[in-house]
């Protein structure tokens, strides 16, 4: 319990922090006066109506990537397994950069409508071609990797052809940034992730399960196909929306859920909501720090989160050499 109330402190003071510091430096009382909507209007303005709906989207960006990260780690029994080694967030980069750059035509504002629907394609792609008589962590895993070297390649044939202010839009939006926050989009994210994360949580117990191995799993009467497709999807909800919103913050669905299972051990009733707690804290802190790091340059928050992920991939392989 300690361990929750100490890090929830801490995403809590990470969140005033990043009310605070920007641009503007703002004391902590006028946050709180402009959080009771007793500020005076530029510091309101700023607050709630710029840092505020950027720093909830960062939570909701972290929560999502964190839990479908531990969903990915436990369906591929594969500690270095994470949404982007499946495939799933090629989808959502293929079809962003299809709009951008060659669909002029398409309001911004079904961005991530198609962005979240390229994503769930590929999910049911990557399930689809996997099947035989059943699907395996293995299949799923080769051919996430190979649709997702085919939808980089397809990305990058889009952008040689496209205009260069269109490609330079859609190269921000795939290194991922948290400056289009606005409440519409915050609420969108919210309504797309709800429901998959409290239905991860809830099929803890079979995360369990299937985590000890398609043998064992069998041998205890669960359906092991089921599960493992049905977590593939809700993987693909929580990181199709995350896509979706803020481009691909790189590294969060893998180094999350590792410190989660340090922190909360290995049962999923805790390392599902531990993993959305730190991812949030992540990508929060990540963007506090591309705002504040080279001011007034922002520098987008999933090349932040991969400077700090790469080190971390590393160091997870070194571990693992001689397994």
């Amino acid at each position: 319990m300690k361990i929750w109330v100490g890090l929830m402190l801490l995403t809590a003071a990470v969140f005033l922090l990043a009310l605070s510091f920007g641009d503007q430096r703002i004391p902590f009382v006028a946050v709180l006066s402009a959080l009771r909507g007793t500020a005076e209007a530029p510091v309101q303005m700023i607050v709630t109506g710029l840092r505020l709906p950027r720093a909830v989207m960062a939570l909701l960006v972290g929560a999502a990537l964190g839990a479908s990260g531990a969903l990915a780690q436990a369906i591929m029994r594969n500690p270095l397994a994470e949404p982007g080694l499946l495939g799933i967030n090629a989808g959502a980069a293929l079809a962003a950069v299809l709009v951008i750059v060659q669909l002029d035509g398409v309001p911004q504002g079904l961005l991530p409508w198609l962005t979240f629907g390229g994503a769930l394609a590929m999910s049911v792609a990557i399930h689809a071609l996997s099947w035989r008589r059943g699907s395996s962590s293995t299949r799923i895993i080769l051919v996430g990797i190979g649709l997702s070297a085919l939808a980089g390649a397809a990305a990058s044939f889009i952008s040689t052809f496209g205009d260069a202010p269109a490609v330079q839009r859609a190269m921000i939006w795939l290194a991922g940034s948290l400056q289009d926050s606005r409440w519409e989009r915050v609420r969108m994210l919210a309504s797309w992730s709800a429901l998959p994360l409290a239905l991860a949580w809830a099929m803890a117990r079979e995360l369990d399960v299937i985590a000890m191995g398609d043998t064992v799993a069998r041998g205890l009467g669960q359906r092991v196909d089921a599960v493992r497709g049905a977590a593939v999807l809700l993987c693909a909800l929580l990181s199709g929306a995350a896509v979706a919103a803020s481009g691909l913050v790189a590294f969060v669905g893998l180094v999350a859920p590792h410190l989660a299972r340090r922190l909360f051990g290995q049962a999923h009733a805790r390392l599902i909501p531990g993993a959305a707690l730190i991812g949030a804290a992540l990508v929060l802190s990540a963007d506090l720090a591309a705002r504040n790091v080279m001011p007034p340059v922002q520098i987008p928050v999933g090349v932040f989160t991969a400077l700090l992920g790469a080190p971390f991939f590393g160091w997870l392989l070194w571990r693992r050499r001689d397994g």
